[in-house]
């Protein structure tokens, strides 16, 4: 049985993959995790529904025989990193699969912070993959005006990096 905690912990690690859609199902629990479209302009939400075939602790007082089948929905809000939505901006994308990292060290500077004028040979961060630090350019002229990966975390192949506001 997953526990509330570890159920977060999933929904923290969907939401920072372009996973769409994630399904578990052991003897005792049936899991599925389905990102919401995150197309539009208001904040969208997750919808996650646990399904137990005996009830949990928070669902006894309303069910009480062993049979019944429940369902246990958790709602999050999802983080928009879709396309940018002002006009004279852009994003940055990962070319690969990796370990974001916004400094060469853990005791370095970061390549780049909000407010950092770039080039299009700008090295804005490093993706490390398999081993091997990948250094990211820019390939834009611009302004740096937010950072939408975490540093030290896994980004996914065309995962929105940076945003930035065209010179």
């Amino acid at each position: 049985m997953l526990r509330t905690s570890e159920i977060r912990e999933l929904i923290r690690l969907l939401d920072e993959t372009s996973v769409h859609e994630l399904n578990i199902e052991t003897e005792d629990m049936k899991l599925h995790i389905k990102k919401a479209n995150v197309t539009s302009l208001s904040e969208p939400v997750q919808r996650i529904e646990v399904s137990h075939a005996t009830p949990v602790s928070s669902v006894q007082a309303v069910a009480k025989e062993s049979d019944i089948q429940n369902t246990v929905v958790i709602e999050s809000p999802v983080s928009q990193t879709t396309s940018a939505i002002e006009e004279g901006l852009t994003v940055i994308k990962s070319p690969m699969v990796g370990t974001f990292y916004l400094a060469p060290s853990p005791t370095a500077q970061n390549y780049v912070e909000i407010g950092t004028k770039v080039t299009e040979k700008t090295v804005v961060c490093i993706v490390e993959a398999m081993k091997l630090m990948n250094e990211i350019e820019a390939d834009v002229r611009g302004e740096i005006v937010e950072v939408l990966a975490e540093n030290g975390h896994l980004v996914e192949y065309g995962q929105p990096l940076f945003r930035v506001k065209l010179a």
